[in-house]
Order: C-alpha cells, then structure tokens, then sequence
C-alpha cells in the first residue's frame, strides 16, 4: 500500500511541473553580498554593551527565581528593557537586510551552561518562536560531536565532527551560541543565496529554471508514521521583492536512494556542480571562527552555511560545544506552502521538522 503522502508528494510533483513560474533577474539588494566584502566591512558584527548584558543577566536572574521553565517562558518573562528593541531590530535585517549578523558579548564564561541557554532562549524569545530541530522534538539543540557516522542515513551533520557542505535549514532563521570553541577547526563560512543566483544566472542562465522546479528531498529517516521518506519542493521562490532559496545537496542526493524517486539528470547534476563550484571560489564565501558567548543568527532564505571539519581537545569537559535555535520569525516574508513542504510543525510557527516524540527543549533532558 503506497502511503498517502506518497501520492500527495507526486502530485506535488506534477502540479509544480504544471505551473508557469517567473524568474527574477539580476537582484541588487543588501542580500547580495560577497565575503571578500565583508572581510573589510565588519558592520554584521554587533557587540553587547556593559549594560545590555546586564539587563540580560538580570532577566537570567527573574526567570530563576521565579522557577520559570524554558518551554513556559514568554517574551514577557525575560525582560529585557532596551535590548529588545535591538533585537527586534536585528530581526528585521536578518529577513530585509544582508541575512546574518553575529552578536558578541555574552559571557558564557562566568555563566553555568543552563543560565547561558536560558540567555539564548530569551534572546530568541524576543526576535521569534522556537521550533522542532529533529523527529525527537528538540527545540533547543547540542552541535557536539557523538562519534557518529555521517554515512548513517538517520545522522545529521550537527552529530558529527566534520566537515559540512553549504546548505540551508528548515526554519526561517538558524542561531547558534558558541559555548566551547574547537582545538582546532570547525569556522563557519556562510554566503549569500542572492549571489549565487546572481552568478548563476550570468554564466548558465539556461539552468536557471532548475531553482523553481520540483525537486525531492530525502527526509533521513525523520518522517512521521505514515509519511513518506521524501517531500517535493522547489529550491527557490519569487515574490516580486524577495527570492528564498532552500538547498541542502546532500538531501537531493540521497532522495534517491527511495524506489520511487528518479535519480538526478545530467543536467541536474551540472547545476549542482555549478553551485558547489561558486560557493567554493576565493572570496565569494565569508569565514568566521566562533569565539566563546558569540551568537551567529542566520536567514535560512537568504544564507546557506557550512562548517570546517574541526578536531575537539582530549579532555571531554572541552569538547566543542554550540547550542543552536530555529526561530519561527513573528514578521518575516511570506512563503509558499509548498515551498520546504515536507518539514513543519503544527504549533507555535511555520518551519522546523514535525516531532515524532514529545517536543522538548534540550536534548537528554539536560536542563530539567
């Protein structure tokens, strides 16, 4: 018996096919950059000032004393009287602006590890809502190597200690805090979706069309009972103001490992090469090595990422150590409902993967 999604997926598939799309053409926005840029131009790096960090430690403080739990905290609860303007603020160029920025200052150093992730909760409070990170319902996630293999189907890239290719996540926006740095490694380059449709349109605009057309994406074993292991999208949407680009490679790749989905045509598979090839040239991409209490927010439509494969220090309490957040922004762009389909939640906002098990706020109960 062939699941229900299965059949909705295909007609996914052939009603995308059907539909008559139009394509942007060069886009000039503050979306468009290159890293050779913004090596020079260091205004994405914003930097806490003495008093905002204490109008954070003081809200770390109320929700303590008060007993506040991560999943009951509200916007309200984590106060914060004149950094959640700037928040706010920052939210706002992340979905409008250049689509990243990295927030300096918190000093995870002289903070437990439950008091840091309750700052990064709180922050993210004020820009959006948390969403599921994983089937097991995770709404606050650990990047730290488990000594997993990659090769595992079931084994995301945050599990692991090498390298990761550019790709987007499933929310609107992806933040990471930095508690411990790596021995050696793990620098996140990130670069900007409008270039590379920039720069694709110019050398092989005869490929172009491949952004909006159906494509499937494997879901790595995270699927709810009943779904099928895939899900249909287009890579990229226009609106007539924003394009928003989803592209995980290795996604599409192993989508094909299922029976019924096709494997990639040569062409296909040039415009792949094609992307990988100018998201690997010198200067496109901007490198940044996380310091400790750094908060690295991303547009998952603006911004693909990566990481360097890194190597963690023998002793485990140094071991790299990043907490990660999927917002589900309160005013971000409009999106098509088919766009990134196959991972979303039914709750607090749109985006995330839909949870199998009970939605939780760390992993292995960590904070409880």
């Amino acid at each position: 018996m062939i699941p229900s999604d299965n059949l909705q997926g295909r007609e996914t598939m052939r009603r995308a096919e059907s539909i008559r799309f139009e394509m942007p053409g060069k886009l000039v926005s503050p979306a468009a950059w290159y890293g050779r840029d913004m090596t020079e131009n260091h205004s994405w790096l914003e930097q806490l000032s003495a008093e905002e960090v204490g109008e954070i430690l003081t809200a770390v403080r109320t929700v303590n004393d008060k007993n506040v739990s991560m999943l009951g905290m509200r916007r309200e609860d984590f106060n914060l009287p004149t950094l959640s303007a700037r928040m706010q603020q920052l939210a706002r160029e992340l979905d409008q602006g250049r689509g990243f920025w990295v927030l300096r200052g918190l000093p995870v150093d002289k903070m437990s590890e439950r008091d840091a992730a309750l700052a990064y909760w709180g922050l993210g409070l004020h820009m959006g809502t948390p969403v599921s990170q994983n089937a097991r319902g995770h709404l606050l996630g650990h990047v730290i190597d488990e000594g997993v293999d990659i090769r595992n189907y079931s084994v995301r890239g945050y599990q692991t200690s090498g390298r990761l290719p550019y790709h987007t996540d499933s929310s609107d926006v992806v933040g990471l805090l930095c508690l411990l740095p790596a021995k050696q490694g793990g620098a996140s380059s990130i670069a900007s979706s409008t270039s590379i449709w920039n720069e694709l349109l110019q050398r092989r605009q005869d490929l172009a069309h491949l952004w909006f057309e159906p494509w499937y994406f494997d879901r790595r074993n995270e699927q709810q009972p009943g779904k099928a292991p895939w899900f249909v999208s287009p890579l990229a949407t226009w609106d007539g103001e924003h394009l928003s680009i989803r592209y995980v490679r290795p996604f599409l790749e192993s989508a094909t490992r299922h029976d019924d989905v096709p494997e990639l045509s040569p062409e296909r598979v040039a415009f792949l090469d094609l992307i990988d090839e100018i998201l690997a040239e010198p200067g496109f991409a901007l490198q940044t090595d996380f310091r400790p209490g750094d908060m690295q927010f991303l547009s998952n439509y603006a911004i693909m990422h990566a990481r360097t494969a890194y190597e963690d220090y023998d002793d485990p309490a140094r071991k790299r150590h990043l907490l990660r957040l999927w917002l589900s922004m309160q005013d971000a762009r409009e999106i098509p409902p088919d766009f990134g389909r196959g991972h979303q939640t039914g709750g607090g906002g749109r985006g995330g993967i839909a949870a199998v098990s009970r939605v939780s706020e760390p992993l292995a109960g960590t904070y409880e």
